[in-house]
């Protein structure tokens, strides 16, 4: 269980390490830059979150982040996880409700897959989102 929580300690170290690199190699945020984390509610997206998180508590600049969740009124979708979650965790946030998914559904043929047109719907929203909201 030590060993398990010690490995998890180095990884954390490692990729917010690497990701402080990266942000400073190619001078991705600025003091007082507004950073909107996109969250789809996996695994990639959270750690974004956490790293960044991570990072704005030790870095030489200020920068505020918001974590944002599309909801796109997909069925089963559970509402209330990751609003619980950014609240446990003290972050600011948003989530943007859009009923993409019928759109999508009544668009693409049975047995085809939804993907392509969820993803362009998604990233047009979020990109207008964020444009229109100084991020």
């Amino acid at each position: 269980m030590a060993d398990d929580r010690l490995e998890r300690n180095k990884l954390h170290k490692r990729l917010r390490r690497e990701t402080g690199k990266a942000i400073s190699d190619f001078n991705m945020i600025s003091d007082g830059d507004r950073i909107m984390v996109c969250i789809s509610g996996g695994k990639d997206s959270l750690t974004m979150l956490d790293i960044l998180l991570s990072l704005a508590g030790r870095a030489p600049i200020k920068f505020e982040i918001v974590a944002v969740n599309l909801d796109q009124k997909q069925p089963g979708f559970p509402e209330t996880v990751l609003p619980d979650y950014f609240e446990s965790i003290g972050v600011n946030y948003e989530i943007l409700e859009e009923d993409t998914y019928s759109l999508v559904t009544d668009m693409v043929p049975e047995g085809k897959t939804y993907c392509g047109w969820c993803s362009r719907f998604r990233r047009g929203i979020l990109y207008k989102y964020a444009r229109n909201h100084g991020f």
